[in-house]
């Protein structure tokens, strides 16, 4: 980083009227999204078959099962590359995904969260279990291609359970699952932002990464990397 890549420094007062000035659009962007909340929540939805076949920690299971007795589900596609190590899983799944650790808060909401791998279960469960994660977790190898219906990568997909009938309420990929990542939201407050090269930022701005650049660290998605070391 250079000497340059600096904001401007200035009284207190000049730099609460130019935060009070991004105050204002940062409302408006927080009331835009309520809005667009509004809207998803008046969706239509799709059925989805509830007796498609998935893999648990007990063997099989079906869709409504992955819903613990709760209304609500939310799972996240994880990509697998069957057969291969640990350093060379997904380094966005493994991004998005291990960020996901304490579920109470939803389930006191009457919503699960699971994770929906495209890999098999047995090999697959223990690359959780090496990240220290605990959410629930199911192999969906033998129907992911109907859950997906082409869609992704990174799918999060939102579920309604009704009775016996289970039904697709909304789903998002790309960047719509960065609300699974806080770390992105955190960075975006710092002076330097993620230090992508995509990023609109002053001339002379650290950009040392690509899209998503520090996902992977020395070879290996980088959240392997503390387990290692411990």
């Amino acid at each position: 980083m250079t000497n340059d890549a600096l904001p401007p420094v200035v009284d207190r007062a000049t730099w609460r009227a130019e935060r009070n000035a991004l105050l204002d659009r940062e409302k408006a962007h927080t009331r835009e999204g309520d809005a667009i909340a509004a809207a998803r929540r008046r969706l239509p939805m799709v059925e989805v078959n509830p007796e498609l076949p998935l893999t648990g920690p007990d063997g099989p299971v079906r869709p409504l099962d992955v819903f613990e007795g709760r209304t609500r589900l939310i799972a996240y596609f994880h990509m697998w590359h069957t057969g291969k190590p640990a350093a060379e899983q997904c380094e966005g799944c493994t991004f998005y995904n291990s960020q996901i650790r304490e579920l109470s808060y939803l389930h006191a909401s009457d919503v699960t969260y699971a994770t929906f791998c495209q890999g098999p279960y047995v090999e697959s469960v223990r690359y959780r279990d090496f990240l220290g994660l605990d959410m629930p977790w199911y192999s969906v190898l033998d129907s992911a291609e109907e859950l997906l219906a082409g869609r992704g990568p990174f799918l999060l997909a939102s579920y309604l359970r009704t009775g016996g009938r289970v039904f697709e309420t909304y789903a998002t990929s790309g960047r719509g699952v960065e609300v699974m990542a806080p770390s992105y939201g955190l960075q975006d407050l710092t002076v330097h932002g993620r230090q992508e090269d995509w990023e609109d930022s002053p001339d002379g701005w650290p950009q040392p990464f690509g899209a998503g650049g520090f996902e992977r660290t020395g070879g290996r998605p980088t959240a392997q990397w503390s387990r290692l070391e411990s």
